[in-house]
């Protein structure tokens, strides 16, 4: 007993001592970025509500940005309109660790119980380096929905799915009608043969959006007639926090990017994307089509900002479950427990940034586009665990 006691003591004291240490980093590094989007929402939704503007003629002051999400995320985030600031911010924050800490542990579960950790040691630790994340810090500080798309999303993929649930799909559906971009993992679903997780997801989404243009029809017509196809609200492509392939193309042309090329690049990475999917879901890795997916949607969205790379964050961890699953002294374990450090401190240290004013050369082109790297890295490489049992097609 005594020396169970000592233990914990000890976890207790490494946890408070790595937050201390997570918090002068975040203090030195983190940028401070006012819940910017979150101001964005806000503002939207109380320009609509309470001033009887249509929602997607806000724009906030000084800034081309307006709100950019389908009708459904306005319904979605409605109560936010009767919200104090700071109390939208509470929530806000809250809800982002709350779902982190849920998918990291659905992630992290297997590795602590194979591996003998200590299961609340092993989500304290987890936590605090996610924290130090950037496209974690980066989805707090900007008030981003990201993590809660992810939770969505990771319902579905690795407690419905798996379990054979007549509800698989949802999750992704809902997300999809928030936000479009998770809608790739319709597409995942269908190129891996779940059909009925397919069509369970698409209904879902139509549903959601039904209802949203049902309450709010001149929304709902404005979305989808105008401002889905204005893309000077969402920035400028060839921005250094654009790690997409089309950001990639763009930094080599900025003034004359060009589309077939990344047209290309999109088909190829697609193709691959495919052929490794349905080689997870033939092992029974949904974990790994999860990350796979996350890691193709980042790459062929043509925005993806830094706070859009949580994505990265399943295949991170797999790579920690990989490696540890490998023999203990053996080059498979320290080669994947590297490549984790490796592509996490980078995804923590904003080398990226380094290039924001000047792109060009070699240099440039290697360093501005970091994170396009990991993303194609985790797409090529991620392992596929065979010792799993086929997923059964629902």
């Amino acid at each position: 007993m005594a020396q169970g006691a000592g233990r914990t003591t000890a976890q207790v004291v490494a946890v408070v001592a790595l937050a201390a240490a997570v918090t002068v980093f975040l203090s030195v590094a983190a940028v401070r970025h006012g819940f910017f989007d979150l101001r964005v929402y806000y503002g939207a939704l109380t320009y609509w509500v309470r001033d009887g503007g249509e929602i997607y003629d806000f724009l906030k002051a000084g800034t081309q940005y307006g709100f950019t999400y389908p009708p459904f995320a306005a319904l979605v985030m409605l109560p936010m309109a009767y919200l104090p600031w700071n109390a939208a911010i509470v929530v806000s924050v809250a809800a982002t660790v709350v779902v982190s800490a849920v998918v990291v542990w659905w992630l992290l579960d297997p590795v602590a119980r194979r591996c003998g950790w200590t299961r609340w040691f092993t989500l304290a630790v987890a936590l605090c380096l996610a924290a130090a994340y950037e496209p974690m810090r980066e989805t707090v500080n900007f008030g981003q929905v990201n993590m809660l798309l992810l939770f969505l999303v990771a319902v579905d993929l690795l407690r419905l799915l798996p379990a054979g649930n007549r509800w698989a799909g949802v999750g992704i559906g809902l997300a999809t009608a928030i936000k479009l971009t998770p809608g790739i993992f319709v597409v995942y679903l269908l190129v891996t043969g779940r059909w009925r997780a397919a069509a369970t997801a698409v209904g879902a989404a139509a549903v959601a959006t039904l209802v949203a243009a049902g309450l709010f029809p001149d929304a709902s017509r404005e979305f989808w007639t105008e401002a889905l196809w204005n893309t000077d609200r969402v920035g400028e492509l060839a921005f250094v926090s654009n790690q997409s392939l089309r950001g990639v193309v763009a930094r080599l042309d900025p003034e004359h990017p060009s589309t077939l090329a990344w047209l290309l690049l999109v088909l190829v990475t697609l193709v691959v994307w495919g052929w490794r999917c349905r080689a997870a879901v033939a092992a029974g890795d949904e974990a790994a089509g999860l990350a796979l997916t996350g890691a193709v949607m980042c790459l062929v969205s043509p925005v993806t900002w830094v706070h859009h790379l949580v994505w990265l964050l399943p295949g991170l961890i797999l790579l920690v479950d990989n490696g540890t699953a490998a023999p203990a002294r053996g080059r498979r374990r320290r080669v994947l427990l590297a490549a984790a450090l490796i592509g996490y401190a980078l995804l923590c240290s904003r080398i990226v940034w380094a290039w924001e004013k000047d792109f060009t050369g070699v240099d440039g082109f290697l360093g501005s586009n970091t994170y396009v790297w990991i993303s194609l890295a985790l797409l090529l490489g991620l392992p596929i665990r065979r010792d799993q049992p086929s997923i059964r097609a629902v």
